[in-house]
């Protein structure tokens, strides 16, 4: 194989690797385009429609079906004040949370 053709061959399979990668990437944004809009102001118990309701000055999402409610990060301790046992913070460090709580 010559020089030439290695050269080429190089320049194509990183043309291809390129478009690859252009093409997962497009793909996961796809992916989560969809499950956003699957998902987006749903219910995680019963999948009914959430609603936004202001309770005590801070906006909040209740379903409309079984009256779960989700919180936003921040708003659990908004809501019940500041969390001197600390019992918040490890809560949501078991699930990921940041530590900024």
């Amino acid at each position: 194989m010559s020089d030439e053709e290695d050269y080429f061959r190089k320049i194509d399979q990183e043309a291809k690797g390129k478009l690859k990668a252009k093409l997962e990437t497009q793909r996961a944004e796809a992916d989560l385009a969809a499950r956003k809009d699957l998902h987006f102001m749903k219910c995680g118990k019963c999948g009914g429609a959430m609603v936004t309701e202001v309770f005590r000055g801070i906006e909040i999402e209740v379903c409309s079906g079984c009256n779960a409610v989700l919180l936003d990060p921040g708003e659990l301790e908004q809501l019940a004040g500041e969390d001197s046992s600390m019992l918040f913070k490890s809560f949501f460090s078991m699930f990921g949370g940041d530590d900024q709580r």
